[in-house]
């Protein structure tokens, strides 16, 4: 009977170590899932991001992509990457920001594709070199260390309404190149329609905002000694971000939100919109009048400066079959024909070196508003990042300083000289 008993067991126990092991290959052969969080929402992409999901997935069979969009740009994103951190439940590849590189690179476990390269695909070893300028590279990296990979590439244009400027008068072959036009273009369109002249993006950060101040030779903040200092508080930054809110207070500009301010354009209610060139997409497909692209505009007897925006992939897992899987994804998304359907269906420009007879090529240059961006390349540099465990506060106090000087709460050299005070103490 023992015996029996005994056989039983050892009978129940392989069976149980036969299902065990059955249970470990169905397991194995399931594809490899890698979360991919993303900035681009419906009117910003998402369609597109969709589709190239869908395509590598198909392609692709032993690798599932799932795509999660991530509100409030890329603060949101990154504050949502802290929580998932901290859950241990972070996705494998995300959309970091540009402004928020030394952030990422001061506070995040990460793992650089360079390393997933040399450790798993040797033969893409020269990769990153032969596929990028190295002025492109730079944006992602701090240091020479390549935190990210450049992605998406944006600049602020001028997007303008033909159909309102006929209405008011403004002979549309003569575009604003400096804001001296703009304010004056804005205060003719509000006397001959009744409607606002212009819009300068609001998205939760201060991208806009620096290519207004560094343009008219102000800088957002200094690199010293590893750290980074805010700067802002200048006689030219003060004056910049004071034009603007004298176009505000004198009620021919608008300050608002970007849903209401995108939204008063494309109803045809609004002159001028100043905002990334990845907009460009969706502005094209919903407005009902002919949209016209205009470089930023100039400060008398000043240069043009532009942080790139846009976001770099960075890999954050440490699990190595995500790791192959994220790289070979990262890969997928800068080929030529994935380049393509992301530029033609935002608006960004491509940060991976293209071939000149490419569609994109073909399309930078037909595209009346894609030339303009790509003709502003050259005025680009780096978007202003604080370092520190404190920079998205930091980062948040430029943010809502905006609503103080737009709103004439306080005139701009207040409100800047107040808030560079608080983050100098705030990143010590």
């Amino acid at each position: 009977m023992k015996k029996n008993i005994l056989k039983g067991i050892i009978l129940g126990s392989l069976f149980l170590v036969g299902c065990e092991k059955e249970e470990k290959t169905i397991i194995s052969n399931k594809p490899i899932e890698i979360e991919y969080w993303h900035v681009a929402s419906e009117s910003f992409g998402g369609g597109t991001i969709k589709e190239l999901v869908k395509n590598f997935n198909e392609k692709n069979s032993d690798i599932k992509v799932i795509e999660k969009f991530n509100p409030d740009m890329y603060k949101g994103l990154t504050q949502n990457l802290q929580v998932a951190i901290a859950a241990r439940k972070k996705p494998a590849i995300v959309q970091m920001g540009y402004s928020y590189l030394n952030y990422a690179n001061d506070n995040f476990d990460y793992v650089t594709a360079q390393e997933i390269i040399e450790k798993y695909f040797p033969e893409d070893k020269n990769y990153l070199n032969n596929s990028f300028l190295s002025n492109i590279l730079e944006l992602g990296q701090v240091n020479g260390k390549q935190v990210g990979i450049p992605y998406s590439i944006s600049n602020p244009i001028m997007y303008i309404n033909s159909d309102l400027m006929n209405e008011a008068g403004i002979d549309i072959a003569n575009t604003p190149k400096d804001w001296e036009t703009v304010r004056k273009y804005s205060e003719i369109i509000k006397e001959k329609t009744g409607n606002m002249g212009l819009f300068v993006q609001e998205y939760a950060d201060n991208w806009a905002q620096q290519a207004l101040i560094e343009g008219n030779g102000g800088k957002i903040l200094i690199e010293k000694d590893g750290k980074t200092i805010p700067t802002f508080a200048s006689k030219d930054s003060s004056e910049a971000y004071q034009y603007l809110a004298d176009m505000v207070q004198d009620n021919i500009a608008l300050h608002a939100s970007n849903d209401e301010g995108f939204q008063t354009f494309l109803n045809g209610k609004l002159g001028m919109v100043i905002t990334t060139i990845g907009k460009r997409d969706n502005f094209e497909s919903t407005a009902n009048f002919k949209i016209i692209g205009e470089k930023f505009p100039l400060f008398n007897g000043k240069e043009r400066k532009l942080p790139a925006g846009g976001n770099m992939l960075m890999i954050m897992t440490d699990n190595s079959e995500e790791q192959k899987a994220s790289w070979k994804f990262m890969k997928y998304l800068l080929e030529e024909e994935a380049s393509e359907k992301w530029t033609k269906g935002t608006g960004y420009l491509p940060s991976a070196i293209q071939n000149e007879n490419s569609g994109i090529a073909k399309f930078l240059n037909e595209n009346q508003l894609m030339r303009v961006a790509n003709e502003q390349l050259t005025d680009m540099g780096k978007w202003a990042s604080f370092s520190g465990t404190n920079a998205l506060q930091a980062e948040q106090l430029l943010i809502d300083v905006r609503d103080v000087i737009l709103s004439g709460e306080k005139k701009a050299e207040q409100a800047l000289k107040e808030v560079e005070e608080k983050i100098t103490n705030l990143i010590k």
